[in-house]
């Protein structure tokens, strides 16, 4: 099995999704100890997409700039580690109702048409298929599956759009007002987790 553990969370040590990330990949490795794990850290940086990218990466360029060649390898390695993955361990702090900035700017490096997903007389198609997700939901006061979770929804329907439809979350949501609750409840989850 090949883990992809990607953390998100601006908070350091301090942070929930990171711990929970952790003790997902832990699971996961205790139950096949010959899986292999690459770490990737959203919070150190991922580019966000723009005219150069779109440039480079979406259109294409006979004599690509180097700054064009960057931002191709950039999201050829994003996307590659993604490709390599059986099983991809994501943190999804919640930050204002949504998911951060840097994973977004991630599924955005991921999200190619004709790499990722193809475009069908049925509709669009994932091609990053049998490969399964768990995600460590974090939140202080935004409830999983509320009116409020702009995050959730949004993260499985684009790990959908890809392919990627075996999809569990962890979550340990309403922190700021219970946090004992909200860590019992991300515990029973992982103890559901089977590798």
């Amino acid at each position: 099995m090949n883990i992809l553990h990607l953390d998100s969370a601006i908070t350091s040590d301090a942070s929930v999704s990171r711990k929970l990330t952790a003790d997902i990949v832990a699971r996961l490795t205790a139950a096949d100890p010959a899986a292999s794990v690459t770490y990737r850290d959203l919070n150190e940086g991922v580019p966000a997409i723009d005219t150069t990218w779109f440039r480079a990466v979406r259109v294409g360029t006979d004599n690509p700039t180097p700054e064009e060649e960057a931002r191709v390898e950039t999201s050829d390695r994003l996307l590659a580690e993604v490709q390599d993955a059986d099983t991809l361990v994501i943190g999804l702090p919640v930050y204002n109702f949504s998911i951060p900035a840097q994973l977004k700017n991630w599924l955005d490096q991921i999200a190619r048409a004709g790499v990722s997903f193809r475009y069908t007389a049925e509709g669009p198609e994932g091609l990053l298929k049998d490969k399964r997700a768990f995600v460590a939901y974090t939140a202080a006061g935004t409830p999983i599956g509320s009116d409020l979770d702009h995050a959730s929804g949004y993260l499985r329907h684009m790990l959908g759009f890809m392919g990627i439809t075996d999809v569990t979350f962890v979550p340990a949501d309403g922190l700021a007002m219970d946090r004992a609750a909200g860590m019992a409840r991300a515990q029973a989850a992982l103890e559901q987790i089977a590798a």
